[in-house]
């Protein structure tokens, strides 16, 4: 069998310019000075992070008992929606942006960590930065997919039917290629230790007190609802939505959906990325302010239509990023 050469796009798409978002935040800044007074903490963050944390708990506990059959799609519905708007508190702390000192932030972050069942919230936060400070750079931004994952879900194909199950097995187990690409492409030891040691810690703690207080299913129900959060999850299309693309001159894109309802508004992301120190709540009277700015842009209508089409559009998987030298 012959590997298929006709493939639409078999590298990533390289720019020589800077990244859109410190230009286009100066030109706002210059034009509407009062959006400085938007950056600081949402005390109501705390609040929503710590009734999810507790909600997620009760579910666990009521499902542990449930027959396969209901154990699971209660898992995709109610766990894996939970615990995704857990992960984007998780970013919003990763910007303190739920109290004014640093620290705060970071144990709050480690308690919306516990539901997720596995610690991360600690490495997530010094690479997301990396993230936002160097927007498609090789080797240091890791939201880009890597080289490998180009060459076995696309370049290595047989034919459009085979890139397409190789696309939805990457959706499927997304989460595996999130956790790992970051250590693997750009390993660093987290800048914060005591940070990275206090998640570590009381995650076990937390594991070893759902295990002990419930059963096995229900820390099976956590970790399945994590796994479900990062796959194909209507609320994982954010995952493509916000940077996928097939023209380098659009490299972000914001979904304005009901979804940003239990995503922290991460839906605005053009506005994120160019008000990092803006909090959620304030993300839309951003747009508001400045329309002018964001109506004109490339938008995504449907997070699961961006899951659907990345599947089985052949313009479409991981070498539609931009990136930069």
């Amino acid at each position: 069998m012959t590997i298929d050469t006709a493939i639409p796009q078999k590298k990533f798409l390289y720019v020589k310019n800077e990244e859109p978002h410190a230009n286009r935040r100066k030109q706002i800044l210059e034009k509407y000075p009062e959006i400085r007074l938007l950056m600081k903490p949402e005390p109501m963050t705390k609040y929503t992070v710590l009734l999810s944390v507790l909600l997620q708990i009760v579910i666990a506990h009521v499902c542990s008992g449930l027959p396969w059959y209901l154990f699971v799609p209660a898992a995709y519905t109610f766990g894996a929606t939970l615990n995704h708007s857990l992960f984007l508190a998780i970013h919003e702390m990763s910007h303190n942006l739920a109290f004014e000192t640093a620290a705060y932030n970071k144990i709050l972050s480690v308690i919306a960590n516990c539901p997720i069942g596995f610690p991360y919230c600690a490495t997530f936060k010094d690479f997301h930065m990396e993230h936002h400070t160097c927007q498609g750079s090789d080797a240091i931004d890791t939201d880009v997919p890597s080289q490998l994952e180009g060459i076995l879900i696309t370049a290595h194909s047989y034919c459009y039917a085979d890139r397409v199950l190789r696309k939805f097995i990457f959706i499927f187990f997304q989460i595996f290629a999130y956790a790992l690409r970051p250590p693997c492409v750009n390993y660093s030891f987290p800048s914060s230790t005591w940070y990275l040691l206090l998640n570590i810690a009381v995650q076990i703690v937390f594991n070893i007190l759902i295990l002990s207080m419930g059963s096995l299913e229900m820390y099976f129900f956590l970790v399945a609802s994590t796994f479900f959060a990062g796959g194909l999850h209507p609320l994982a299309g954010h995952f493509i939505a916000e940077h996928y693309t097939t023209d380098p001159n659009n490299e972000t894109f914001s979904y304005y959906g009901i979804l940003n309802i239990v995503s922290y508004n991460v839906g605005y992301h053009n506005e994120h990325h160019d008000f990092p120190t803006i909090p959620w709540s304030k993300l839309p009277l951003l747009k508001a302010i400045a329309p002018e700015f964001y109506n004109p842009l490339p938008q995504c209508s449907s997070w699961t239509y961006c899951i659907y089409n990345y599947i089985v559009n052949d313009d479409m998987g991981p070498y539609s990023r931009v990136k930069r030298k």
